[in-house]
């Protein structure tokens, strides 16, 4: 039998782990699509298509997928859930894979085939709804359109914050065995908050009258009334990109496999 991955074993393990705590996992889930879904609706309700298909989009994920990443291994919440958790006929990779393909890709298909099915069904609704005969029946069809989930800046952005935090908070469930979403938060919130101060520090020494610096992005030097906006250079940008997208997130996810390998010794 194989130490390290071993299918079958895999698949119990699998298995176990979502039938064991369905309320947490298929529950929680469950509750971020209502969230999701109701998100929508106000915003549609309240304001028009657009806005609430970026938002809930945003939301839905990144916020949703966060919060279930810190309860795939709360089994240290006490002790003793924790040592029948490390005593489990399973490896250290199949546990951490078994994290990760429930917070990571199962999480991530739910959501979108979700989305898509949710979207679609709002957006046909509201076609369906409008006069045909109308002068203006084009200009109101065209307000709404199924979100794309392809060349899209707000859906980048948004996986890319998703894997991040999501990545931070599976790490911090294993730091943590109590209250690890609020630590977890709250330290993230703290490196966030660090880092803006420092690269406003750093704008102000280079440039006058700078308004806004976002790190990594962009400064905004505001003149009296008018704004300008100085951007990083293409190639540095895709740098940054780089590391946010791809280093940072891979760096998380991995760490935490090295984490749960240290409670396992």
């Amino acid at each position: 039998m194989n130490d390290i991955l071993n299918l079958n074993r895999f698949g119990l393990l699998l298995k176990k782990t979502i039938l064991e705590r369905p309320a947490q996992i298929v529950g929680l889930m469950g509750l971020i699509l209502c969230f999701t879904f109701i998100l929508y609706a106000v915003i549609v309700y309240l304001i028009a298509y657009s806005p609430a298909q970026n938002l809930a989009f945003i939301w839905g994920l990144t916020g949703g997928g966060t919060v279930l990443s810190s309860f795939i291994f709360g089994y240290f919440n006490t002790n003793a859930s924790g040592s029948a958790y490390l005593t489990l006929p399973a490896s250290v990779f199949e546990k951490w894979l078994c994290g990760v393909l429930i917070a990571g890709v199962l999480f991530l298909i739910v959501f979108l085939g979700f989305f898509r099915l949710m979207d679609y069904g709002f957006v046909t609704a509201y076609h369906n709804s409008l006069d045909k005969s109308s002068p203006l029946y084009q200009k109101l069809y065209d307000q709404a359109y199924i979100y794309p989930f392809t060349n899209s800046n707000v859906v980048a952005k948004s996986l890319g914050m998703w894997a991040n935090f999501a990545g931070a908070m599976l790490l911090g469930s294993l730091y943590f065995n109590r209250v690890a979403i609020v630590k977890v938060a709250l330290i993230v919130c703290g490196v966030l908050g660090v880092l803006y101060g420092l690269n406003l520090v750093v704008a102000n020494l280079l440039f006058p009258n700078v308004d806004i610096a976002f790190p990594y992005a962009a400064v905004i030097i505001k003149v009296k009334s008018e704004t300008g906006v100085l951007a990083l250079p293409h190639t540095a940008r895709g740098v940054s990109d780089a590391f946010i997208n791809y280093i940072l997130p891979i760096t998380l996810w991995l760490t935490a496999f090295i984490r749960l390998k240290e409670k396992e010794v």
